[in-house]
């Protein structure tokens, strides 16, 4: 029988949960439902001086407002419960003692000021400290004290730690289902820290315990956890597990230079590297995709083609395309570099396909804000008008601004199209536009354009200072659109209000 596919995303609430962090949890949700199988999120809290209240409601927030919520973690179908590191604590103890008890790790008792100086001395001579199989026989461990010492050691409650005893001169080659087989040299590698006396595990055994209990089939993590996989799989080989399939993500690298994309890039560079805004407890503020103006489709999709393709040119997914797409096999190896731009075009198409009436929902609350009332059908109607020319949901706003308040500013370049007889002209349109009976766009385009023929005018001698006189500026879409939607009333008011503008004027 074919073992169920169990996979999990494990932030540590540390902070605000980074893109690179969100595309994990993508991965990992594409494959599992890809598989029928469970996604689940654990929260890796084991490091309480890096905890930062609030983080953990910000990724579980974050995740639903993606459309990506776990099938079990803190809270929901707890079958393998606790979800949350703090709460399985009295769990490792246990895992740390066996390991000693049966060869593969042993107490460690050296101070911080112990190992500082060690690793001094060591520089000194024009070497790097390792804390390996090269000198853990010499310092304070149980692998050449007397038993009588460490008993009363550990009676004494003197400080501690348990380190794994890595393998000296043996190489490991292990699978990696993105970057096949990958070789390691234990001689190379330090003996890590499992658990200190404080009653805490570090990451490495909570995580490897954790994913054994809670029947973890693959691991599917960041590239930056390459390193540790050597430790990893020799723990579960020490424990007598079998141990879960391993992948590797690429990097998301900086849009310019090199390196990782990091959480200062992003208002260092003016765009999100978050999902949501946040605030730290100093009051410092973090732009999040949410709140700039993003859709949570455009993010998925951004994120699920940097370092995957499904072997086509197509580029835009629902969620449960991607999820029939995935695969694994298609992950890249190597680091995809972060596109800002690219990333806005994706939030472009998702919007322009987007119901108006949906759209409207983004803009009701910020006429409101502004009090200005407005029918569900213009708001949906301007959107429509507007809706090809935004990136962002935050554009709307500005985009048909000038539909709800009229100019009382006008472009300084108007000015130069103002001439003598403007004005004149001005109050002939309005003539026009009053005996307009059927108030449709086409209709006063029709009357209008007849009347510039008709009087032999220039075009642009009449269109743009009515443009002006209308929106404020030479923006916009089509100008007898905009006037149908002001209504006679108000397009007339808005001419008149222009006229007696560039009256005050001294040319």
């Amino acid at each position: 029988m074919t073992k169920q596919v169990r996979v999990r995303f494990a932030p540590s609430p540390t902070g605000p949960l980074h893109i690179g962090g969100v595309r994990t949890a993508l991965f990992n949700y594409l494959f599992a439902k890809k598989n029928n199988g469970v996604f689940y999120v654990r929260i890796e809290d084991t490091d309480q001086n890096r905890f930062v209240p609030g983080a953990e409601d910000y990724i579980f927030e974050s995740l639903k407002w993606l459309g990506i919520q776990p099938d079990e973690t803190i809270g929901k179908n707890e079958k393998f419960g606790p979800y949350r590191q703090s709460d399985r604590k009295h769990l490792y103890k246990q895992y740390a003692l066996d390991l000693v008890h049966n060869g593969f790790a042993y107490y460690a008792f050296d101070t911080a000021e112990d190992l500082d100086a060690l690793r001094k001395e060591t520089e000194a001579k024009g070497g790097v400290f390792i804390y390996n199989h090269t000198v853990r026989n010499g310092l304070k461990t149980s692998l050449n004290m007397p038993l009588e010492e460490l008993e009363a050691r550990l009676y004494n409650k003197d400080p501690y730690v348990i380190r794994f005893k890595m393998p000296v001169d043996e190489k490991l080659v292990l699978n990696d289902m993105i970057r096949g087989e990958v070789t390691f040299d234990t001689s190379l590698l330090d003996d890590k820290v499992l658990y200190k006396s404080d009653g805490m595990p570090t990451y490495h055994l909570a995580n490897i315990v954790d994913d054994h209990l809670q029947e973890t089939s693959h691991v599917i993590r960041g590239e930056e956890w390459l390193p540790s996989l050597p430790l990893h799989y020799l723990l579960y080989r020490s424990f007598g597990w079998n141990a879960p399939e391993f992948a590797h993500l690429p990097l998301i690298l900086k849009p310019v230079g090199n390196g990782k994309l990091s959480k200062r890039d992003g208002d260092k560079l003016g765009f999100p590297v978050f999902p949501l805004d946040w605030k730290s407890e100093t009051g410092e503020m973090a732009m999040g995709y949410r709140e700039k103006g993003y859709f949570p489709e455009a993010v998925i999709n951004f994120l699920a083609l940097l370092g995957w393709n499904d072997g086509t040119d197509k580029e835009i997914f629902t969620l449960g395309e991607l999820v029939q797409a995935f695969d694994l096999v298609r992950v890249n190896k190597s680091g995809a570099k972060f596109d800002p731009e690219k990333n806005k075009w994706f939030n472009h198409q998702i919007l322009v396909h987007k119901e108006n009436s949906e759209l409207a929902m983004f803009l009701k609350p910020v006429l409101e804000q502004k009090q200005i009332t407005a029918t569900d059908e213009t708001i949906e109607k301007v959107i429509g008008l507007v809706k090809d020319r935004a990136d962002l949901i935050t554009d709307l706003y500005d985009l048909v601004d000038f539909f709800f308040v009229a100019p009382e500013q006008y472009d300084e370049k108007a000015a130069k199209n103002w001439k003598d007889d403007t004005a004149d002209l001005m109050q002939q349109v309005i003539s026009v536009i009053e005996n307009v009976e059927n108030f449709d766009p086409k209709e006063i385009e029709t009357t209008v354009k007849t009347w510039i023929q008709e009087n032999e005018l220039g075009m642009g001698k009449i269109m743009q200072p009515l443009r002006v006189s209308i929106v404020g500026a030479m923006k916009g879409p089509d100008l007898f659109e905009i006037i149908s939607v002001l209504g006679k009333q108000e397009t007339v008011k808005r001419i008149n209000n222009c006229i007696t503008h560039f009256k005050k004027r001294q040319f």
